[in-house]
């Protein structure tokens, strides 16, 4: 037997991860739509699965939720990453993964919907787009591109700009997202210190093709 066949899963294994995966699909589900205080019953019956199998993933609702949106924002975290893995520049980093965090909210809309749903406390995961932007923050602010005095001050405001962008983007639907998203960009570049034709030429550049990616 090969080490790959004795490290893979067995039939129980995978019968245990499918069901965390459903369990954690049904909460996101729940979480998207605002239903924070549904029942565990209910929330098993949504994804198929006995009641007395959630205990065996998870002791409460809570935990529960908590891992179907760390799920969200790891997985955000990682295709922003492979977006952007070709910018050396930490401001051009920087203003990419904004302006598509801000297309994701009409491409990604039950992700988006849990992100937003959690608010504030977005601002200081250690996932997702929060720690990502804190250190090209940090980056372009020693390489003389930001003009930032407080770090974290520079994040609340970038991303009190985003959720607030995310919520006029759901509740305006006929709105340019993308045109939308780039003056708040731009409007963020401001407050770190940016110059008008420094802004203009971060947020005309061209983004990542996102027309072959899996959203």
């Amino acid at each position: 037997m090969s080490d790959e066949q004795a490290h893979a899963p067995n039939r129980l294994e995978r019968r245990k991860q499918r069901t965390r995966a459903a369990l954690i699909r049904a909460a996101q589900t729940f979480i998207a739509d605002g239903r924070l205080n549904a029942p565990i019953l209910e929330i098993t019956q949504a994804a198929d699965i006995g009641l007395g199998s959630f205990y065996n993933h998870f002791e409460s609702r809570e935990e529960l939720f908590a891992a179907a949106v760390a799920e969200v924002l790891d997985a955000q975290g990682e295709l922003l990453d492979h977006l952007t893995a070709q910018i050396t520049d930490p401001a051009e980093r920087f203003v990419c993964r904004y302006r598509l965090c801000g297309r994701f909210f009409r491409r990604q809309p039950q992700e988006s919907r849990i992100m937003l749903s959690i608010g504030p406390a977005l601002l200081s995961s250690d996932r997702g787009l929060a720690p990502r932007a804190k250190r090209d923050i940090l980056a372009a602010a020693e390489a003389g591109r930001f003009t930032v005095d407080d770090p974290d001050v520079a994040l609340a405001v970038a991303g009190g700009a985003l959720l607030g962008l995310g919520q006029l983007l759901f509740a305006q639907p006929d709105r340019d997202d993308a045109q939308t998203t780039d003056d708040v960009a731009a409007h963020v570049l401001r407050t770190l210190g940016m110059t008008g034709r420094q802004i203009h030429a971060l947020v005309s550049r061209p983004l990542p093709d996102l027309t072959s990616i899996d959203l």
